[in-house]
């Protein structure tokens, strides 16, 4: 992502452990060796992109960050402390800029793509609940998980009738199936994947007390979550208001012409960087207060390395400067 948006790379490093240090991968930088992880090396830099442990990242990020290294965080070590920025840039990159704890955290994936929908919206309409319920790619649960679907399809498929694929990434068997499943539960009977949503919309939108609710299932896609979402607004929503809206926010693909068959699909939202926003409509439960829709967005990139990129380009920006990169 550094080199497909031309990141201003004066000087890349590259850490690992003992095991791969040495080995040398090419990039647009010319061929960089892999060094040996140091914390001092680190924190003489000016970002560090973390994608490790959680475990690594409580014990190595306010490290590296002591002597001014912003430090850019893909686990879930300080999504909910209250002094580190959870940051989607063009929601709350000045809350990145101001921050005095130059750790930033990275969304969840699910979250951070249900976002780009929902605050368009909320600046426009007000929010004042949201109902979702996901559609997650077996890579949320990282390469084991795609090999295990890719696997498991060639198992049924070439098997006898009646074939099972073994599980052992997912709590049952993903072919031609789907888990109503992702994470333990907690005390509420929600996952953890589901109150990630909840805890994370509510801290990144700063809107702590909206009534969030989700419910998570993984489905047999290799690529690209979707969810559908239903607001309720605090004010009147008319229909072409809330698409132009969606159309005008950065990040977002407004692909909603249902009689054209053109709407959100993991098919075609796979390595894209804009989310996909169709099946826009007025809620038949929430009457003119509210909006049914659909979302897709590739979480490898929107939840996870290009939000990251875009963290970085943003607090090189001068405080009070509106975020809206070009993708």
């Amino acid at each position: 992502m550094l080199e497909k948006r031309n990141f201003p790379v004066k000087e890349l490093h590259l850490f690992g452990s003992e095991r791969s240090a040495g080995r040398k991968v090419p990039t647009k930088w010319g061929d960089i060796a892999i060094e040996d992880f140091s914390v001092d090396k680190a924190a003489k830099l000016d970002v560090v992109f973390v994608s490790v442990s959680g475990d690594f990242s409580k014990q190595y990020c306010d490290a590296m960050a002591k002597d001014g290294a912003v430090v850019i965080d893909n686990s879930s070590a300080f999504r909910y402390e209250p002094d580190v920025c959870l940051c989607v840039p063009e929601i709350n990159a000045e809350t990145a800029r101001k921050s005095k704890r130059r750790v930033i955290a990275n969304p969840n994936c699910t979250t951070a793509i249900g976002l780009m929908a929902l605050y368009p919206l909320h600046q426009k309409y007000g929010l004042k609940k949201v109902i979702m319920s996901t559609y997650q790619a077996a890579s949320g649960a990282g390469a084991e998980g795609m090999a295990e679907l890719f696997n498991g399809v060639k198992e049924v498929v070439n098997g006898p009738e009646g074939t099972v694929a073994k599980n052992e990434v997912f709590a049952h068997p993903l072919p031609f199936n789907l888990i109503p499943h992702i994470d333990v539960f907690q005390e509420n009977l929600y996952t953890k994947e589901e109150m990630k949503v909840t805890w994370e919309c509510q801290k990144i939108m700063d809107l702590p007390t909206l009534p969030v609710s989700c419910t998570a299932v993984r489905i047999p896609t290799l690529r690209a979550h979707a969810e559908s979402i239903t607001i309720e607004t605090e004010r009147p929503v008319d229909l072409a208001g809330a698409r132009a809206a969606l159309a005008a926010a950065p990040g977002v693909l407004l692909k909603d012409e249902p009689a054209a068959k053109r709407y959100p699909m993991p098919l075609t939202a796979s390595t894209a960087y804009n989310v996909e926003v169709g099946r826009v409509r007025n809620s038949v439960v929430f009457g003119d207060h509210g909006l049914d829709f659909f979302v897709c967005g590739d979480q490898l990139l929107r939840g996870a390395a290009l939000n990251a990129v875009l963290v970085a380009e943003a607090i090189s920006q001068p405080s009070g400067t509106p975020f809206s990169p070009k993708l």
